[in-house]
């Protein structure tokens, strides 16, 4: 094996050559920002590509979660999962609303619903799942506890970009979903993000938040903050999504080079396909049982280092671990027992367009060695 270092993710480039002519309209035109042309033009073009029907860009994933809960009105708790990225809690964080943590499925590594009723109280106000890996939620179950206790569902959808369920964008349940287009994304715009909301009054209510509040030249509607995308991104995201069906092909391409060599490698599990479910193969997260395997995942996890293969632990340390959140009594890792285990144990392995075949078989062999 060669000593070139095979990264857990590449980001999804546009050809420069491609992205030339665009830069020379953005110069020409000499406007940068506040809904440009090529906003305009991709916030269509991803409404159209997602099947949703409004979305709002912005400059980064964690804006939209910030944004969300405020155009919600969202205060006193959330139930949330402590299996996700940091941004995910960060986001009630920053506007002083309490997260509480429920453990999740084994099988999905998403939030649990059958141990969300438990977590309401009197001062929960909202549930704010993430479909981890890009994995669904069970999305239904979900909706009815919210249904039943008027509590409204926002979904961390960072991962979850293009991701249908039986035809339908996943994007769609509850009452708004985020995305994020950081450049380790399925589909970036160098740093990005977008909120996706199901009527107008809830889009133009959102675009007034993200541009400080104003609604004209001199009116100010709301307290909003700066979360707008400029033109350059925008411009850069029109052309990624015109690769981004190609990249995704190709990721499948590896999940199902990883599958077939590791399926009967003991004590290394990992998610199948889901009948009905057009995945974006956004990560490929094994999960590394030290008994059956006969080493830890921390041990594996060098070791691979040490053939030049760079996984990443996604997602360790349990956020409900960090100083923020760790004196939080639904941080108890006897609260947790699932995500304590699987953030102990998992690995995502190399994802990206263009990994190649040799790539491939490096990482495996570093497994299976």
């Amino acid at each position: 094996m060669d000593n070139k270092k095979i990264l857990v993710t590449s980001p999804l480039l546009p050809e420069l050559d491609d992205f030339i002519p665009y830069l020379k309209e953005i110069w020409d035109s000499k406007w940068l920002t506040n809904n440009g042309h090529f906003h305009q033009e991709l916030e269509k073009a991803l409404a159209a590509y997602l099947k949703v029907p409004y979305i709002s860009l912005f400059t980064n994933g964690t804006l939209p979660l910030i944004a969300a809960l405020q155009a919600e009105r969202i205060t006193g708790e959330v139930i949330t999962t402590p299996y996700s990225f940091v941004a995910t809690t960060h986001s009630l964080w920053w506007n002083g609303i309490k997260p509480v943590f429920v453990d999740i499925d084994p099988i999905t590594c998403n939030l649990d619903p059958t141990k969300i009723e438990a977590a309401i109280t009197s001062r929960t106000t909202a549930i704010m799942p993430v479909h981890v890996y890009g994995q669904p939620c069970d999305t239904e179950a979900i909706q009815e506890i919210a249904d039943k206790y008027g509590l409204k569902v926002i979904y961390d959808a960072a991962h979850a970009f293009g991701v249908n369920v039986n035809g339908k964008s996943i994007l769609e349940a509850g009452d708004m979903s985020t995305l994020s287009f950081h450049a380790t994304k399925v589909y970036n715009t160098i740093e990005g993000g977008a909120l996706v909301m199901k009527d107008e009054k809830t889009k133009k209510r959102i675009d007034y938040i993200k541009n400080f509040g104003f609604s004209g030249e001199t009116t100010i509607v709301a307290p909003g903050i700066n979360a707008k995308m400029d033109e350059v991104r925008a411009a850069y995201g029109l052309l990624n999504l015109k690769q981004v069906d190609e990249a995704i092909a190709w990721r499948k391409q590896v999940a199902d080079q990883y599958r077939e060599a590791l399926r009967g490698v003991e004590g290394i599990t990992f998610f199948e396909d889901i009948e009905g479910v057009d995945h974006n193969y956004a990560y490929f997260p094994i999960f590394v049982d030290k008994e059956k395997f006969g080493m830890s995942r921390d041990e594996l996890y060098y070791k691979m280092q040490e053939k030049n293969v760079f996984g990443r632990r996604y997602f360790y340390p349990l956020i409900s671990t960090f100083s923020t959140y760790k004196s939080l009594p639904s941080a108890a890792p006897s609260n947790l027992p699932v995500a304590t285990q699987k953030a102990d144990q998992v690995i995502c392995l190399p994802m990206y367009k263009d990994l190649g075949s040799e790539s491939v078989t490096s990482v495996i062999n570093a497994i299976i060695r």
